[in-house]
């Protein structure tokens, strides 16, 4: 499928991209941990809460515009960091950030990106965006990263705190997806499949951890990058850290991970400015709960200290608006941007962009309500969405 104007859903930018991305990248992406039970559930939770659907209402001058953390946003929805994003399309990470500018959302960097915070910031004219920062030994290398983010304008810091250790995901071992990538003959005959990927992949310079290799005393290829990455995840990451982290910053932090009601309360009293309710896509802890499952506590015991945002299953509009009914002022999307990327590039992410709007848009048009800041449980059914627990 090639026609842009006949892709409707996520789904079908899911199906072009599983063609196109070689299988040890588009796995890596479309995977989950272990049994891949919390990757399935966070999907399958949204689908059990039903829509009230209201009539007679005067649908003019519908507005899916509000703000995530101070930011004014299109539609309160942000692209998430996602590792490898260049290897399932070329320059990815720059393509996804336009396509994020033009939209008028905010896009977040991952520290194992492939293209680096100086490429974003050059593809984009220096346009803001956010960072995502992995808590590591080396905090020489965290600081220096810091401070490359606020020289590139990224306008918000996101600390990932349940990557301490890595959850096992099956299919990268099968795969053979490791730093390097093993040059496995079955995987030498699926890129012979992938004549687009592998053209833009010979066009573009980078194919490689753009924010590490070049920046850490030793690290001057792939090879020497596994070594290093191996050992960097720190196990001791504690709050303390997060209060370090915020001093060497100074400006927006959003704390990512969140999945209990008790580290809402303490992410808090850090003076974060927002939270988000992730699992990580399911990719760590095979076995939590759904995010959306989780979020109506987690959103209690917030309370108004820190807005609470929320990751992992979001494949749909609907799904932005069930969120936003129970209590997330914004949503972030992985696989669903992921998918837009390595089907079309730039394109596709405009497509899924438009697409999650437009569901976003029309949904909260049949529940009655024209301005997405005015939306609560009160469009959702009774005993078919999570309560506080």
């Amino acid at each position: 499928m090639s026609d842009l104007s006949k892709i409707t859903c996520i789904e079908d930018l899911r199906v072009v991209a599983q063609k196109r991305v070689p299988r040890m990248f588009y796995d890596y992406a479309d995977s989950g941990s272990y049994t891949q039970s919390t990757y399935r559930d966070n999907e399958a939770a949204f689908q059990k809460i039903k829509l009230r659907q209201r009539v007679a209402v005067n649908m003019e001058g519908r507005s899916t515009r509000t703000t995530m953390a101070g930011h004014d946003v299109s539609m309160p929805v942000a692209i998430a960091p996602t590792g490898l994003t260049g290897m399932q399309h070329a320059d990815g990470e720059i393509l996804a950030a336009r396509a994020a500018k033009a939209f008028g959302i905010p896009f977040t960097l991952s520290t194992m990106s492939i293209c680096s915070l100086e490429d974003v910031a050059a593809g984009t004219d220096r346009h803001p965006f956010w960072f995502q920062l992995y808590v590591m030994r080396d905090r020489g290398f965290m600081e220096r990263l810091i401070d490359r983010a606020k020289a590139a304008n990224c306008s918000a810091l996101q600390v990932t705190l349940d990557l301490q250790i890595l959850g096992q995901r099956h299919k990268d071992i099968k795969n053979g997806l490791s730093t390097p990538p093993k040059p496995t003959i079955s995987n030498l005959i699926n890129l012979a499949t992938k004549p687009r990927w592998c053209m833009g992949m010979l066009g573009t310079k980078r194919r490689t951890f753009g924010n590490i290799v070049g920046h850490v005393d030793g690290v001057g290829d792939v090879s020497s990058l596994a070594s290093w990455t191996a050992d960097q995840f720190d196990p001791r990451l504690n709050w303390s850290d997060v209060e370090w982290i915020k001093k060497r910053w100074g400006g927006k932090l959003i704390l990512k991970g969140i999945m209990e009601a008790e580290d809402a309360r303490l992410a808090a009293q850090t003076g974060a400015d927002a939270l988000i309710v992730s699992n990580h896509g399911g990719r760590q802890l095979d076995g939590a709960p759904a995010t959306i499952d989780a979020l109506p506590s987690i959103a209690q015991a917030a309370g108004k200290d820190i807005e609470v945002w929320l990751d992992s299953g979001i494949r749909s509009g609907q799904d932005v608006l069930k969120a936003r009914a129970l209590g997330a002022q914004g949503t972030l999307i992985g696989r669903s941007f992921l998918y837009g990327l390595g089907a079309f590039g730039q394109e596709g992410v405009a497509k899924a962009l438009q697409i999650i709007q437009k569901e976003l848009d029309v949904s909260m048009a049949f529940c009655g309500h024209t301005n997405i800041n005015q939306v609560d449980s009160k469009i959702l059914v009774p005993g078919t969405y999570p309560l506080p627990y």
